[in-house]
């Protein structure tokens, strides 16, 4: 299995919101051949709750613009992870504590840093 057009408009759109809000160390983890719960991964940071809620945002707006809903957006109020589900693209916000202590790149290290 590969990434689907759409997954690759999605993460390409997702991408360009988040550098918009100034996300940082964005990275984006193909998990089509280990994982059947999506095609891509996309791990970003925010600052701090505000930023990483603007984050979700722009995301959920630029990617709802380019004609995909999501199916769930989860973690908003605490902003310290929010998770957004598209098709088969899972976006991950963190701050950086959180994203250190959860460490997916190292959970999903089997995946291909896209």
């Amino acid at each position: 299995m590969a990434i689907s057009s759409e997954a690759d408009r999605i993460i390409k759109t997702g991408i360009k919101a988040l550098s918009d809000k100034k996300a940082e160390n964005i990275k984006v983890i193909d998990i089509s051949q280990i994982s059947v719960i999506a095609d891509a991964l996309v791990i970003a940071s925010g600052n701090n709750k505000k930023q990483i809620q603007a984050m979700s945002d722009e995301t959920d707006e630029k990617i709802s613009d380019a004609g995909f809903d999501h199916y769930c957006i989860e973690g908003y109020d605490n902003a310290n992870w929010i998770l957004i589900g598209y098709e088969d693209v899972i976006f991950h916000l963190f701050d950086k504590e959180t994203r250190e202590f959860y460490d997916l790149e190292r959970l999903y290290r089997d995946g291909i840093e896209m």
